[in-house]
């Protein structure tokens, strides 16, 4: 594989996600549901099961590697562990983010 096409690859694999991490954002619109809110645990609980999905991928994938698998590349290997990385550091942030709002909510004066 040459590297332009790793990078078309990747790209194009990151505009993909850009586009499904927006899906669940878009059905969770009110103005476009009807809906007079939005359900933010259910959309909490979607992005950590999206970041467990993705740190149990990279985990087998590494599994597969490591016993000799065919089909396992280390390509793959590799770009799926990033992804679990970056989802998971993302998760953090935002739970970092809760926390900080939190803590300034419950010093608020009444």
């Amino acid at each position: 594989m040459t590297t332009s096409a790793g990078i078309d690859q990747m790209v194009a694999q990151l505009r993909a996600l850009a586009v499904q991490a927006e899906q669940p954002l878009a059905a969770a619109n009110p103005s476009a549901s009807g809906q007079t809110g939005v359900d933010f645990a259910a959309l909490l609980e979607h992005a950590l099961a999206q970041t467990h999905a993705a740190q149990s991928q990279a985990r087998e994938l590494a599994r597969q590697f490591a016993s000799g698998e065919p089909g396992a590349a280390l390509e793959e290997v590799v770009l799926s562990l990033q992804k679990a990385s970056v989802s998971f550091q993302t998760m953090v942030q935002v739970r970092n983010k809760l926390v900080s709002a939190y803590q300034e909510i419950m010093n608020m004066q009444v």
